[in-house]
């Protein structure tokens, strides 16, 4: 149990306590604050340890950064020390690393030196580098919004998943409906988009809907907004592909498939609640490639009691068959996931080798990192990374991740985020995450989010 004089210190702290899983030992903290020196003493173990950092702040909100910064930093400093390990991302427990390069970088600092300081492994820093290098261009160019519309229906629900998505068969009964109140909303967003940077259509499966239920979405989209510069469709698992879905894909200008294997193995894919095989994988993605799709294949490492070799062979194969893009997760425990109701704690053998693999093998295909993220409870502590082919990084993910851009989100469980340049400031307004609700409170939510953009 952790005992602190700070409870908004509590949350950060516990995050590095979860990464050594070490939340259950006994710790007590005293945090105090003088002379621009922050002061973090630990008792752990019938052992005292004292932190002295400094950083001059002068305002709350920085003070408050830096307080929680060197209070992590000082915990983990005594786990890595009792326990002999060091994590891969060292003290640096939030989602999005390269953010925090990106404000070193602003105040004119190399962040390299922070991320040192931080127990940031040298393979880690260079990683979050080549991914602020293929940013470039896009990051740059920030600003405008994307626009997010939410499909939450699936074939079955995988063990890993936490998405509100459930098999399609026990949701169908609302689906006419949810696509009305859909359609409603993408009509009802075209004010608030002034500068329109891309189109999501996510999941869920989006293609688990029949060709007529999917130009709905479609023809929507396009009276509204008829010059897409991106237009990306999280087409989902191979077993809902079709040529006629895809060439009604292509008729609306999408540009951009996701195809979701996660894994090449007929075996892992039985036990992670798949219903497809490695062979309809490989014939999704050949159907999609016939009408010049930018491609995305989406792997997880860590499925399924997968060896190395086993997570090897699915990465040889996505790279075989030369997708513009390749996306590899590391397998995470989420709330509301069939396996977070049976595992604890993800200890998996290999996993940091795994992810050490899949770069390696990227890499030398012409493969480069354009986007990272890092979720709680991911296994060894490692990360998910977006690879793409020279000029072929999704703007959409780019956008979504840095937070560079405002995301206009339309359908269950979509979060709309407002970004307000000049105050670097976020302000968020979720739908319900229930299909009914939602189909219920249509009218609030458009006029909730209106609320949000027209302020």
């Amino acid at each position: 149990m952790l005992n602190t004089n700070v409870e908004i210190l509590r949350p950060e702290i516990m995050d590095v306590l979860r990464a050594f899983g070490a939340e259950d030992e006994n710790f007590t903290h005293y945090f105090s604050f003088a002379d621009g020196k922050y002061f973090n003493s630990i008792e752990y173990g019938d052992e005292f340890y004292d932190f002295e950092d400094e950083f001059k702040t002068e305002d709350d909100l920085t003070f408050k950064r830096f307080a929680k910064r060197f209070a992590k930093l000082a915990f983990y400093r005594v786990l890595s020390k009792c326990k002999n390990v060091q994590l891969p991302w060292g003290a640096l427990t939030g989602i999005r690393p390269t953010k925090l390069a990106y404000a070193e970088i602003a105040a004119g600092r190399d962040f390299k030196p922070l991320f040192k300081t931080f127990g940031v492994s040298e393979k880690n820093s260079a990683l979050v580098e080549s991914v602020i290098n293929t940013q470039k261009g896009i990051y740059e160019n920030g600003g405008g919004q994307d626009l997010f519309i939410s499909v939450p229906f699936c074939p079955t629900k995988c063990e890993y998943c936490s998405f509100i998505t459930a098999p399609i068969a026990a949701t169908r009964k609302y689906l006419d409906e949810y696509l009305n109140c859909l359609v409603r909303e993408i009509h009802a967003v075209k004010p608030l988009i002034t500068k329109l940077n891309s189109v999501y259509i996510g999941g869920g499966t989006p293609f688990v809907l029949e060709v007529a239920e999917l130009e709905k979405i479609f023809a929507a989209v396009k009276e509204e907004f008829p010059n897409i510069p991106e237009y990306t469709v999280e087409a989902g698992r191979p077993d809902v592909f079709s040529e006629e879905k895809l060439r009604l894909a292509k008729d609306y200008n999408v540009t951009r498939i996701c195809v979701n294997p996660q894994s090449f193995s007929d075996e892992t894919l039985e036990k992670i609640g798949r219903k497809h095989t490695a062979a309809q994988t490989v014939q999704a993605y050949e159907m999609a490639q016939k009408y010049g799709f930018d491609i995305n294949l989406d792997l997880i490492a860590g499925l399924a009691d997968e060896t190395v070799s086993d997570f090897e062979k699915s990465v040889d194969k996505a790279i075989s068959l030369n997708p513009a893009n390749i996306t590899v997760h590391t397998l995470s425990l989420k709330c509301g996931a069939k396996l977070k109701e049976s595992v604890k704690r993800l200890n998996i053998d290999g996993i940091n080798q795994m992810v050490l693999l899949s770069r390696e093998k990227l890499s030398a295909a012409g493969y480069s990192p354009y986007y990272l993220y890092r979720q709680k409870y991911q296994a060894g502590g490692c990360e998910n990374v977006g690879w793409c082919k020279e000029g072929k990084a999704c703007a959409y993910n780019v956008d979504v991740m840095e937070e560079i851009s405002s995301n206009v989100a339309v359908g269950a469980n979509a979060i709309s985020k407002r970004l307000y340049d000049a105050e670097s400031r976020i302000e968020r307004y979720a739908s319900p995450k229930d299909i009914p609700t939602y189909i219920q409170k249509i009218d609030k939510i458009i006029e909730e989010r209106d609320k949000l953009f027209k302020i």
